[in-house]
């Protein structure tokens, strides 16, 4: 059987195994490119996916933000060690020290100690601008440059930085510095620009299996501009293994080939993390089998994109799903089928501890973002993980959201004892780790990069 013929073969069966009603599947390996789509863009419309079928991609869009104030900076047009109030003096944060020593830099490493995301940020006209002004509602979390912790809202921060240095919108910045230079041509923010194309409708599973197609369409409504620098980009798998040799290569005049080399190195640790082993220049790093490797990931309403790259072996992987949370589980399975099939690489889940009462004893509590709540219970015999969105954030808004993962089991893993494993549900695979304090009390747990505090009024 071809490599094409195998992959073809692969896709769908993952796609009927994991009930997806739609997928995109692209390797791209020592020069040539691989496509393999299956299924429909909609249950109730159906048109055949293809490799230029456009999906949301979420979090990717981060990488094209990042890169393309990676080429302001090997320009002389800002610098990344600078503070971010140089390019946004209207910044205004909760804690002022804080947006007093915020660096361009720690906004794209994930270590501006801003809080996942600003839940209403979109209020007023939608725009960067209006975001920004909302940000002294927003928790900081941790001093600048002290510790990694995933955050929507400081990509849309770096947004606004390419705004001001610019003097361009976002959108129109970006297209003229990374879009339209690299030759991304189906890749859009505009919903305009996307409903005279084929595009996948995204599905959300139902507590009775059923799904149902998912709205608002993209992450973030139309009209809120404030969230695109951090996950507004539609894309197709066509245009992201662009994307991947591009970063590939040698900056093809967009930005020097050593500055793609430092978007690659690590800046500051991850612990326990299935987003990696550290971060970049916003990419996710991590060592697989022994092999380096580079990517990042994005979840939507009802979508999900996974984006991997293999410098060393000049290979990448992309894999697009319409269902949630299944289309996580299929986009894993995508990647680790492709490492294995075309270059020999396997990756291994860890072994989890049994159960251990009185480390569960230590965990068991509520947790919690700005925008969503974290709860690990047990019956005695197990730890379970559950997580939803905050119920009055929920109940105050005008569109549909993803349901709430419900309780799914944990374990511990061998070390400390303060690592974990997602063992169920889906969120399977998912790793973690517990903070504590100076006194040895647990007082929050990272789940995909983020930091949850323990709630107030927790024991």
């Amino acid at each position: 059987m071809s490599q094409d013929q195998s992959l073809s073969a692969f896709v769908g069966k993952a796609a009927e195994e994991f009930d997806v009603p739609g997928v995109s599947v692209g390797v791209l390996r020592d020069g040539q490119e691989f496509f393999a789509s299956h299924g429909v863009t909609s249950i109730d419309d159906p048109l055949p996916v293809h490799e230029r079928t456009l999906f949301p991609i979420a979090s990717v869009t981060k990488t094209f933000t990042a890169t393309a104030l990676m080429r302001l900076a090997a320009e002389g047009k800002l610098e990344l060690t600078a503070p971010v109030r140089r390019y946004v003096p209207e910044l205004r944060l909760a804690d002022e020290e804080a947006a007093a020593r915020m660096t361009v830099l720690n906004l794209l490493n994930h270590t501006a100690g801003l809080d996942w995301h600003l839940i209403d940020g979109d209020e007023g006209d939608g725009s960067l601008a209006a975001f920004v002004a909302k940000l002294a509602e927003l928790r900081v979390i941790a001093p600048p440059g002290t510790r990694a912790s995933y955050s929507q809202a400081g990509y849309n921060l770096a947004g606004r930085v390419i705004e001001n240095v610019t003097g361009l919108s976002f959108e129109k910045a970006l297209a003229s510095l990374v879009l339209e230079p690299v030759g991304l041509a189906n890749t859009f923010f505009d919903p305009d620009d996307v409903m005279v194309r084929r595009f996948a409708v995204g599905y959300n599973r139902g507590e009775d299996g059923t799904l149902r197609a998912a709205q608002p369409w993209k992450a973030f409504p139309a009209g809120t501009r404030g969230n695109n620098p951090g996950g507004g980009a539609v894309s197709s798998v066509s245009d992201l293994l662009r994307w991947a040799r591009f970063h590939l290569g040698t900056g093809d005049g967009v930005l020097p080939a050593k500055e793609l080399r430092r978007m690659q190195e690590p800046t500051v640790p991850l612990r326990a993390s299935t987003l990696g082993d550290a971060f970049g220049i916003c990419w996710f790093l991590r060592e697989v089998d022994g092999v380096h490797t580079i990517g990042h990931g994005g979840s939507g309403n009802g979508q999900f994109a996974e984006l991997l790259i293999v410098p060393e072996r000049n290979f990448a992987v992309v894999s697009l799903a319409n269902a949630g949370p299944d289309g996580y589980q299929f986009n894993q399975s995508v990647v680790r089928w492709a490492l294995e099939h075309y270059l020999g690489v396997v990756e291994r889940d860890p072994e989890p501890l049994p159960y251990d009462a009185a480390r569960a004893g230590e965990v068991v509590s509520r947790y919690e973002s700005d925008a969503m709540d974290l709860d690990i219970a047990t019956d005695g015999s197990r730890l379970t993980l559950a997580v939803g969105i905050k119920p009055e954030i929920r109940a105050a808004s005008e569109a549909d959201m993803p349901p709430d993962y419900p309780a799914a089991g944990m374990a511990f893993l061998p070390g400390d004892g303060d690592e974990y494993l997602v063992t169920e549900g889906g969120l399977k695979g998912q790793r973690g780790f517990f903070t504590r304090d100076e006194a040895g009390a647990v007082v929050g747990v990272d789940l995909a990069g983020r930091l949850f505090g323990r709630a107030p009024e927790a024991p």
